[in-house]
């Protein structure tokens, strides 16, 4: 069995006792966060042979689940229940879409909400509800800067004993988005703080560690759950069995915000996935960057406006399991108490920032080149795909990640193309749907008076 640790199990003097329990990953998912302010890590990584992967070639999206499913859950999921979860989870197309020269976008971007994040949430909400004991209830906090709200929103809505309540920032989602986050409605209710997303995240992350909020039963669907981010390596198995020639290397380019996304990818390559590199490209806010060049890191603070929203990210949370999983570690306000093994790191990671002017340049080069739309996000992780082709000379086969459908960012593509991105039908109808979302200040005290009123109906 796949026990799980605390990122912070080593730590003292914050205020509160290192959590060094060893826990299951059914306690590890309801948890959501470790006591003490760490995030779940599994203590080892199964590997999976090269032969289970090549044999993926040709499958459907949900046999790659169910693989990766059989080495992280089988033991507490029958394998009859596994196959009927990610059966359901994954009822949509996964396209890989060819570009030129064996290099490839994979578009994450078919799911209920157009967005990469139905992957994880749809398994992990599934999941949730399995392992829910009857009569129990949770209540999930989501900080979202774009689209890891209305996912899980729309996977979570309507499940019994569940309550969700998601938090954005006020001014930085777009006008489809903020529609998508107001409108999900039942036991999902949207708060727009007025701050960043990392005071979002921030709020979120200080009430899993307060102790008078302890009886609600809080938990997390951000990535900073272990059960958002084991979801996330399975597209990247499936991905390479679709395209690469069996053992050869590849190289993923995943649009970097808040790390989730990007350390799903390292968990794949410690399973066995042949990956020559990881390119980890962000947007202007550049402190992973910065850290690999420097080798000192400094978080971004306040974080920077980009028009790849969803990735304005000054602090990931995820860069805690990346510290520990080279030998580091970084605690939830970015002070590091030991830098990870950076040689290794360089060796496995490269990072790019991308500012605007270079993200819509290259949405508008590639649509002229390849005829293919790019939104912000996914122009980001192939301008940091160009950029490691350019410096490293690499010819082989490469994968860059997709993780929002053009339709949700219209105002941009058309003002730089000319023309209007399709809507998916994912995203039809949402003009016509009610809602409106709860002000919130980025006062922890407000917060809190709001989580114990107990808005939402049991």
């Amino acid at each position: 069995m796949i026990r799980y640790y605390s990122t912070n199990r080593f730590r003292t003097g914050e205020g509160f006792p290192p959590f060094r329990q060893m826990i299951s990953f059914r306690e590890a998912l309801l948890m959501g966060q470790a006591p003490d302010g760490g995030l779940f890590m599994p203590d080892r990584i199964p590997e999976i042979s090269l032969s289970r992967i090549a044999a993926l070639k040709g499958e459907p999206y949900w046999r790659a689940a169910q693989l990766v499913g059989e080495y992280f859950w089988g033991d507490s999921v029958p394998a009859a229940d596994l196959e009927a979860i990610v059966r359901e989870a994954y009822n949509f197309e996964v396209p890989i879409e060819p570009v030129a020269d064996r290099r490839y976008l994979l578009r994450l971007d078919r799911g209920p909400t157009a967005s990469f994040k139905d992957f994880a949430a749809r398994l992990m909400s599934r999941l949730m509800s399995y392992f829910l004991p009857e009569g129990e209830k949770l209540k999930v906090l989501v900080a979202t800067s774009g689209d890891t709200g209305s996912a899980i929103g729309e996977a979570f809505k309507g499940v019994a004993g569940i309550e969700v309540y998601i938090l954005y920032p006020d001014g930085e989602v777009s006008p489809r988005q903020k529609r998508q986050l107001d409108t999900i409605g039942g036991n999902v209710r949207s708060l727009v703080v007025q701050g960043k997303f990392d005071d979002c995240q921030n709020l979120v992350k200080r009430a899993f560690l307060d102790p008078d909020l302890a009886a609600l039963n809080l938990t997390s669907a951000n990535s900073i759950n272990i059960g958002r981010v084991l979801p996330q390596s399975i597209y990247y198995i499936w991905s390479y069995a679709q395209v690469a020639r069996a053992g050869e290397p590849l190289v993923f380019s995943v649009p970097s915000g808040n790390f989730g996304n990007a350390f799903g990818c390292e968990l794949a390559r410690r399973m066995g996935l042949p990956l020559r590199r990881l390119l980890m490209p962000t947007n202007a806010n550049d402190e992973f960057p910065e850290l690999l060049k420097s080798g000192s890191y400094r978080k971004v603070e306040p974080s920077r406006k980009c028009i790849s929203n969803a990735m304005n990210v000054g602090h990931p949370s995820n860069l805690a399991r990346f510290f520990d999983i080279y030998g580091g570690n970084i605690d939830r306000t970015g002070e590091v108490r030991r830098l990870p093994d950076l040689e290794e790191m360089r060796k496995r990671i490269f990072s790019v920032a991308v500012d605007d002017r270079q993200t819509r340049q290259t949405i508008v080069e590639v649509y002229q080149r390849y005829g293919v739309i790019l939104e912000p996000h996914g122009a980001v992780g192939w301008k940091g795909l160009e950029t490691y082709l350019q410096e490293e000379g690499y010819a082989g086969p490469a994968i860059s990640v997709e993780t929002a459908h053009p339709a949700k960012f219209p105002e941009e593509i058309e003002s730089l193309l000319g023309v209007h991105p399709s809507v998916p039908p994912s995203l039809r109808g949402l003009e016509g749907r009610k809602g409106e979302p709860i002000p919130l200040s980025g006062d922890y005290g407000s917060f809190k008076d709001f989580l114990l009123a107990g808005d939402l109906p049991g």
